[in-house]
């Protein structure tokens, strides 16, 4: 498929999919003419890229990481390094500090809330809750 097929059916922009290239992120094929050329295994690199940058890693991160992943083509091709893991444990560590933060915003946003509209806490909807909450 060509890039604006694969930034459609990615949601991501085309300027995006060949910076990932230039960073080692995503390596389409070569049409004959020189256009790139992704195969549909792309879609799902592009979408694992993209949620491993929500995360808040960074592109050389991501490139270290991506072997180590199984991807829709198959098993992963290397094994992750200590140092890889110790660096994904700490990456791991500030989203839960995130996460505890952005809780605790809510937390504060729900009294707000219930003193301005008088409602009991149940008027406010929960969102359901994650597996490592319920875990």
């Amino acid at each position: 498929m060509r890039i604006g097929e694969l930034a459609r059916r990615t949601a991501v922009s085309e300027r995006s999919l060949p910076y990932y290239e230039m960073q080692g992120l995503l390596t389409p094929e070569r049409t004959p003419g020189g256009h790139r050329d992704y195969g549909n295994w792309a879609v799902d690199r592009v979408v694992r890229i993209q949620a491993l940058f929500a995360a808040g890693l960074h592109s050389k991160k991501i490139a270290q990481l991506l072997p180590c992943m199984r991807d829709t083509d198959g098993g992963p091709s290397a094994i992750a390094t200590r140092r890889l893991v110790a660096d994904l444990s700490t990456e791991r560590e500030r989203i839960d500090r995130m996460i505890t933060d952005l809780v605790r915003s809510r937390d504060v946003l729900d009294e707000v809330i219930h003193a301005a509209t008088g409602s009991g806490p149940a008027a406010v909807p929960a969102p359901a809750a994650t597996a490592r909450e319920q875990g």
